[in-house]
């Protein structure tokens, strides 16, 4: 964010509002915050504009298009100067939909969304092991995901 900008009640409203429902017209947000159109474009504008909204995600159940397991995995780095080639790496890799820099025992923890067990195998296997600068990897399937969504702001 390239200055300090400071949310007020109607600019939290707003985005709680989006948070739920990212695709609710301004017109009915501008109606439930009691405020024009106008106002919530200009709002949302400037926020875009500040860098604190980044766009907007669709969230996609990847079950019901055959990507049905959904796995995290800790990296171990050989050196945690070796982090920008290992993340650029992964970048290019697909199935990685989420890639962190952590602190703890791993250097990164990433997400991967896979067909079945086969296929994250391959991708372990063949595309993220051999990457240069990771030591080793450690693979947690997730069972079920029960929670998905942006924090509200308060």
């Amino acid at each position: 964010m390239a200055r300090n900008y400071e949310l007020d009640d109607t600019d939290r409203h707003i985005l709680n509002l989006l948070i739920q429902d990212a695709k609710m017209p301004y017109t009915e947000i501008a109606r439930k915050v009691n405020v024009s159109g106008g106002t919530v474009h200009v709002r949302m504008a400037r926020l875009e504009e500040i860098g604190i909204v980044q766009g907007a995600t669709l969230r996609i159940d990847y079950q019901k298009l055959g990507y049905g397991v959904s796995a995290f995995l800790g990296i171990y780095l050989q050196k945690s100067s070796e982090y920008t080639g290992v993340v650029n790496q992964l970048r290019e890799i697909p199935e990685v939909v989420n890639i962190n820099f952590t602190t703890g025992a791993y250097g990164v923890f990433a997400r991967l969304q896979c067909r079945d067990t086969q296929h994250l195998r391959d991708v372990l296997h063949d595309r993220i092991q051999p990457i240069e600068g990771i030591l080793r990897t450690e693979t947690l399937i997730s069972l079920e995901e029960v929670l998905n969504r942006s924090a509200e702001l308060t």
